[in-house]
């Protein structure tokens, strides 16, 4: 297996213990691999970032944050969603994450954006993006490795919401595909691959209502070859499962054919080595600058289960800035 250049520069500066951040774009085109010690000391690239304890940023008094949002019509949306139907018929697919932009409007400074959201994983990248991600995808500690798909959203306002989201078909058969893709993943780089916790539920807040949402934990230990080497194993286990579909090589394809744009950074992954641990996550939750315009990117999986209105109401609901 080849090694691109940004993947090797990772492993290299892991092997020399130098802390690095990393931010790995959807498509791999346009990879940033950044000495923490270069952000700390010289703030021209104004790179800022949140990951769990370790972070680059000073919290500020900013306040909530207004705007409004112009979507992708239902029938473009519909259309794609038939095309995501069509392959899954074929045999192509059997999961397909589908996601579309929403122009925002009324946006502060992404820098203020930064400040206020509320987030585990937070990154602010200047002209390009900000991003405040609910979804850890591996983290790397004295040689195991660990991620945790997040698979399954519901209207936390709604009755028994738990207790229906758990209950869904639909939900546990996507949930299922994506923690089995996931696990064979982790054995690329890792044996002993076991699932530590299986769907379990979380609630975000935001603005306007709060959502649940479902993830699962798996573990392994990693293989000698890719002990120290976060390049290697991001080069191995890149795009996120849970973020593409099943299997994975060929629903990248589609999605690529399908999706109205390439999806640069949303949906890739960033993260933190410290010198001896990673810590990372998948860029949902991002906006994007395109000019003088700002758009924010969400999406779902699509199954042969999948109700066009329903999953339509997901791309919406998913559009939130968390206080």
């Amino acid at each position: 297996m080849t090694i691109p250049a940004w993947a090797q520069q990772m492993d290299q500066w892991a092997a020399e213990g130098i802390p690095f951040l990393f931010i790995l774009d959807f498509e791999l085109k346009a990879p940033m691999i950044i000495p923490l010690l270069d952000i700390d000391s010289d703030h021209a690239s104004g790179i800022q970032f949140q990951i769990n304890k370790v972070k680059s940023a000073t919290p500020s008094n900013a306040q909530d944050i207004n705007f409004s949002k112009i979507p992708v019509s239902f029938e473009q949306y519909q259309h794609g969603f038939d095309q995501v139907l069509k392959a899954i018929k074929a045999g192509d697919t059997y999961l397909l994450n589908l996601c579309y932009s929403t122009q925002m409007i009324g946006l502060p400074s992404f820098k203020e954006i930064f400040d206020v959201v509320s987030a585990p994983y937070k990154l602010y990248v200047p002209g390009k993006f900000v991003v405040f991600s609910p979804e850890q995808f591996v983290s790397i500690q004295e040689g195991i490795i660990r991620t945790y798909p997040m698979k399954g959203t519901i209207d936390a306002s709604l009755p028994d919401a738990e207790a229906t989201l758990l209950a869904d078909i639909k939900e546990q058969e996507e949930h299922a595909t994506v923690v089995d893709l996931l696990r064979n993943d982790l054995s690329i780089v890792s044996r002993k691959v076991t699932v530590d916790q299986y769907r379990y539920i979380s609630k975000i807040s935001t603005p306007t209502k709060s959502l649940l949402q479902c993830s699962s934990a798996i573990s392994g230990i990693l293989e000698d070859e890719f002990a120290d080497k976060p390049g290697s194993i991001m080069h191995a286990l890149l795009p996120a499962g849970s973020v593409t579909g099943a299997p994975k090589k060929k629903t990248v394809e589609l999605i690529t054919a399908i999706e109205l744009e390439p999806r640069g950074y949303y949906t890739g992954v960033f993260g933190v080595f410290d010198g001896k641990n990673l810590d990372s996550a998948v860029m949902i939750r991002l906006i994007e600058e395109r000019g003088d315009e700002y758009y924010y990117r969400s999406g779902g999986g699509i199954t042969y289960r999948s109700v066009a209105e329903q999953e339509y109401q997901e791309v919406l609901d998913k559009v939130y800035i968390p206080g």
